[in-house]
């Protein structure tokens, strides 16, 4: 009778297989699963010590106290604010709401958990043109659904008649005789030349004027002379950050998606990824179109005449932690990696800026004390969704001075333990 220990070896030469290799496989054990990632429950985004989380607490607090120290100097109220700047642009008139701001505040979100804060991150407030990344997001989606097949396609032919309406102006025809009674964005025979891409990194150039802007209007030219009849610039070549033309392509949006913005952003972002009850994104008090026989806001893509997304600074962070899984939250795809790809490709015209409005590192020319892949999310005031995968940080910071964004975020990094 063969002895089962010695028949079961000779097996194992016969097979080649070592006996020692043999036994280090069977008294190893599978390598340890990667923890879970951390995805915050709504209304409770759980909190870390900044020791538990690899950062220095004092160097950590010196970032803060750096940030709250260098406050926006502008008035907090923000309408006063607005008059102060964007207002004394021709037809600069605010026709959006606007809502007096808090003090500094912010939140750091590390490996997941929050591991600092200040102000008051519950506070509602305006957030500019971050509401730009909120929009370009809605594209996405569609994007992603279907309704618009490529982002290299012309805008045109998705587009249908436009019928808008100002609740409180007079019904009477007679009021209207002889204007337009449509609204067509992409009729002129430069307009039609425009991709969703153009629109979506300002390079579009789009003519024409909406809610009462001309496009010329936003940031006008030193001369007059090219505020009319200028030649146009081809579709793609010229950067150009203009708020008139984001806009139309918010009403684009509506008109793809034939639903509310807000509505479309709360039903596939913003109730998924746990966000308060609390934000709103607001348009114009004329931004109001017929829409399959219902009257609907469009909304605007910042707040440089009022309006756009009010938010606070936990819900940002969530946006921003979205964005840093590429478009993932727990086990669901909310927007495609491709899409966040694209958003975060450079643009040929503008090299640090992707889809509105992620802005990008490239050669390190935007914050050269960060990584060169980290991007944000930027509205006036300052108003910044910082995303940094190389270091899993998110990081929102409100009311700072534009130029100290880099000596903050530097403060930041040098505080995380190598």
């Amino acid at each position: 009778m063969n002895h089962p220990i010695k028949t079961s070896l000779t097996w194992i030469l016969i097979l080649g297989i070592s006996p020692l290799l043999l036994g280090q496989r069977k008294a190893g054990t599978a390598p340890p699963a990667a923890p879970a990632v951390y995805f915050p429950a709504p209304g409770n985004w759980e909190k870390r010590s900044p020791q538990e989380s690899g950062m220095d607490e004092a160097a950590l607090q010196e970032a803060i106290q750096f940030a709250i120290a260098q406050e926006n100097p502008a008035p907090r109220n923000l309408e006063t604010s607005h008059y102060q700047s964007f207002g004394r642009e021709p037809f600069g008139m605010a026709i959006g709401p606007f809502k007096e701001r808090g003090e500094p505040s912010g939140l750091i979100i590390h490996k997941g958990y929050a591991v600092a804060s200040w102000g008051d991150p519950n506070r509602v407030d305006m957030t500019f043109s971050v509401t730009k990344s909120f929009l370009s997001t809605t594209i996405g989606l569609a994007y992603d659904k279907g309704l618009i097949r490529n982002v290299q396609d012309l805008v045109y032919p998705y587009m249908a008649p436009i019928v808008t309406i100002a609740p409180t102006s007079s019904l009477e025809r007679g009021d209207y005789l002889n204007r337009p009674q449509v609204l067509d964005l992409f009729s002129t025979e430069h307009n039609r030349k425009i991709t969703w891409n153009d629109m979506l990194r300002q390079t579009s150039d789009w003519e024409g004027s909406l809610w009462g802007k001309p496009d010329w209007a936003d940031r006008p030219a030193a001369n007059p002379a090219e505020w009319y009849n200028r030649p146009r610039q081809a579709p793609g070549s010229v950067y150009e950050y203009n708020d008139v033309r984001v806009n139309v392509l918010a009403l684009a949006a509506l008109n793809v998606w034939r639903r509310p913005l807000p509505e479309v952003l709360r039903t596939h972002i913003m109730d998924p990824i746990g966000a308060s009850p609390t934000w709103r994104w607001f348009g114009y008090d004329n931004s109001w179109v017929i829409l399959d026989g219902v009257l609907v806001q469009a909304v605007g893509g910042g707040g440089h005449w009022g309006g756009g997304m009010f938010i606070n600074a936990w819900d940002m962070a969530r946006f921003g932690y979205l964005t840093l899984h590429q478009g993932k939250w727990k086990d669901r795809q909310l927007l495609s990696e491709e899409w966040v790809r694209m958003a975060r490709t450079p643009t040929p015209a503008q090299p640090t800026y992707g889809f509105m409005n992620w802005f990008l590192n490239t050669d390190k020319k935007s914050l050269p004390s960060a990584p060169e892949s980290v991007y944000y999310h930027v509205g006036n005031g300052s108003n910044i969704i910082y995303v940094d995968p190389e270091n899993d940080l998110v990081v929102v910071v409100r009311w700072i001075k534009s130029d100290a964004l880099d000596g903050f975020v530097g403060r930041v990094l040098k505080s995380i333990k190598k």
